[in-house]
């Protein structure tokens, strides 16, 4: 009789270190750590972790994680997209056109937006699969696209390039406070009543809590980070998306569809990018043709904090909200710490090095290469 309890010896076992080292989230793990120990020893006596403090990081954090999450899931898939930061310059102007200058209900030139910046990721995405282009050259002209159309269409309409009153043309509306209101008003106003946070204590606004809610863009993060985790790991579709990152050939003859997989991914970082986008617009009350600058690098910087491999076929959405949140900390950090603001720039040229190195020796780890 065959005793099936034997370990095969063709089968290697994996210690617990290995294993705990090859997980995608380790670097932003320690990461974190290390910020929030760093801050609470050179920053905690200066507000940052106050109720005030932790909303403003939570905010900034927030920012990151939202075009982190589209930018991990197309990372993984093999792919980038370095239109990102255009598309959310774009799709706030696009919000202001049609509902400022052309007075269309706020909800419609929302709607509208999404529909137009999706769809361009969507023509990302066949260009790329189509031509077999590089996605870097691709979205690459496309990032020159959106910015000149971001600055011509406003010029030519209004003669400007920052466009005001979209907070008075969204009032009423029932879709713009789903990206612009707040929510946990009345528990933020309990804990103000009882001493639990800060109060105004003069003019119109005596007695109201100083943080009177949790803003919508908080809460786009998480649900996008959940959403995100859970179709990259629960779902066949997850599934696809890391075999279409790591070997796109076999993956095909699996029978994943690759193109369509692909195509999908650059469509939700389009949709991240311009949920972004009308966040922010809502929160300025404006648009300007200035906005979202860099911040396609700054999406596929806390990817690879977060774990991601540039090769693709490798990476976690905790961990690239994690690499986002350690930019927020980081660059409201250095304000409460009265460090050199422009030393964040510093930051990310140090941190990124750091993960490309670390995510080298895990892809060693993993491949066995030396």
């Amino acid at each position: 009789m065959t005793d099936t309890s034997s370990t095969d010896e063709r089968v290697k076992e994996m210690s617990g270190l290995r294993r705990a080292m090859i997980r995608p989230e380790l670097g932003g793990m320690v990461g974190v750590v290390a910020v929030f120990t760093f801050f609470l020893l050179f920053a905690f006596d200066s507000g940052m972790f106050n109720m005030q403090g932790v909303m403003n990081w939570t905010t900034v954090s927030a920012q990151f994680m939202i075009i982190a999450v589209g930018a991990c899931l197309l990372m993984i898939a093999g792919e980038f997209d370095l239109s990102v930061g255009s598309m959310i310059g774009f799709a706030g102007m696009m919000i202001a056109i049609f509902g400022v200058v052309l007075g269309w209900p706020m909800w419609i030139a929302i709607l509208i937006t999404f529909a137009i910046c999706i769809a361009f990721g969507a023509l990302n995405g066949y260009i790329v699969v189509k031509t077999g282009l590089p996605s870097f050259i691709v979205t690459l002209a496309t990032l020159f696209i959106l910015r000149g159309f971001t600055i011509f269409i406003p010029q030519t309409v209004e003669s400007k390039t920052i466009i005001g009153g979209i907070r008075e043309a969204a009032e009423g509306d029932w879709l713009a406070p789903l990206f612009g209101g707040k929510v946990g008003g009345p528990i933020f106003q309990w804990l103000g009543d009882n001493g639990w946070i800060s109060t105004f204590t003069r003019g119109n606004l005596e007695g109201q809590p100083v943080i009177d809610g949790i803003p919508m863009l908080i809460i786009w993060a998480i649900a996008l980070v959940i959403f995100g985790h859970i179709v990259l790991t629960r779902t066949r579709f997850g599934n696809w998306i890391f075999a279409a990152g790591g070997d796109a050939q076999a993956a095909r003859y699996a029978g994943v569809p690759v193109d369509a997989v692909k195509i999908k991914m650059f469509m939700f970082t389009a949709f991240c990018a311009t949920v972004f986008a009308v966040c922010q617009v809502m929160e300025f009350g404006s648009a300007g043709a200035d906005r979202g600058l860099l911040k396609e690098f700054e999406a596929i910087i806390a990817v690879v904090i977060g774990g991601a491999l540039l090769t693709g076929g490798y990476g976690s959405v905790i961990g690239a909200a994690l690499g986002a949140l350690i930019f927020g900390v980081v660059q409201q950090g250095l304000f409460f710490a009265n460090v050199e603001s422009s030393l964040f720039r510093v930051f990310l040229g140090v941190i990124l090095l750091l993960a490309v190195i670390l995510n080298t020796y895990i892809r060693r780890l993993i491949t066995g290469e030396r």
